[in-house]
């Protein structure tokens, strides 16, 4: 792999690997574990409901509508969209505990996008290294972020830091394993069109996820004033990283 290939690749694996910087919550001794976890799950829920819904669709369906006639490009889009929201039915996860339920979606979300995600950066750097720059530091900052989804209801549903860091690991790796995938298979095929398809895809999935299994979960504590501030919390910082990258 020479060098040209190298730097973006290289850059994939920096951009997935940020996602790690989320299991750090799970290293600081908390008194009130509740309060703790309703923070962190309103906080993952606001963030996933922000990058969907003024991230991913906005960014997705402009180029399936200048591809495709209006209606044709509604419809496909809609149907994504649904295919996305309705996929977290068919995850079936052997245990019987909600907030371990919340962790493993989320990894499959986060997997699902952090693989285009690489293929992004990937192919962004390999074109204008500039523009790639930029992106990559807009993505590790929301990497970060998303790491709580995994790493909060992981370790708090099964009391192993080893499990809560290993699945957000699985996570962050589809970052780099999206850009081999676009240099060994489909730097010659792959274009906005196909990578708008899996992020509205995508978006289903995490808005399914924020709003059937996060939500629900954070209901169960009746802890109100503390899943408000997470709410808030989340979306301001991603107002922050979204102005400032």
């Amino acid at each position: 792999m020479n060098m040209e290939i190298f730097g973006p690749f290289i850059l994939s694996l920096v951009a997935g690997l940020s996602t790690m910087i989320g299991v750090l919550p799970i290293f600081i001794k908390i008194k009130n574990i509740d309060k703790f976890i309703v923070l962190f799950l309103s906080f993952s829920m606001s963030v996933l409901l922000y990058i969907s819904l003024f991230d991913l669709l906005p960014n997705s369906i402009p180029y399936i509508f200048g591809y495709f006639k209006n209606t044709v490009a509604f419809l496909i889009s809609f149907i994504i969209f649904i295919l996305g929201y309705f996929t977290i039915y068919i995850i079936n996860v052997k245990k019987d505990n909600s907030l371990y339920r919340v962790g493993v979606i989320s990894m499959l979300s986060l997997m699902f996008h952090n693989l285009p995600e690489g293929m992004i950066v990937f192919m962004s750097n390999y074109v204008n290294t500039n523009f790639g720059i930029k992106l990559l530091l807009a993505i590790i900052f929301h990497n970060m972020v998303e790491g709580i989804t995994i790493a909060i209801p992981i370790y708090y549903s099964t009391n192993s830091k080893i499990k809560s860091i290993i699945y957000t690991l699985i996570a962050s790796l589809a970052e780099p394993f999206g850009a081999l995938i676009s240099y060994l298979f489909l730097k010659n095929i792959i274009n906005n069109i196909i990578i708008s398809f899996i992020l509205i895809f995508v978006s289903g999935l995490m808005i399914s996820l924020s709003i059937n299994e996060i939500y629900k979960e954070i209901k169960n504590y009746n802890l109100s004033n503390y899943s408000s501030f997470g709410y808030i919390i989340g979306i301001i910082l991603l107002i922050i990283i979204n102005t400032t990258f």
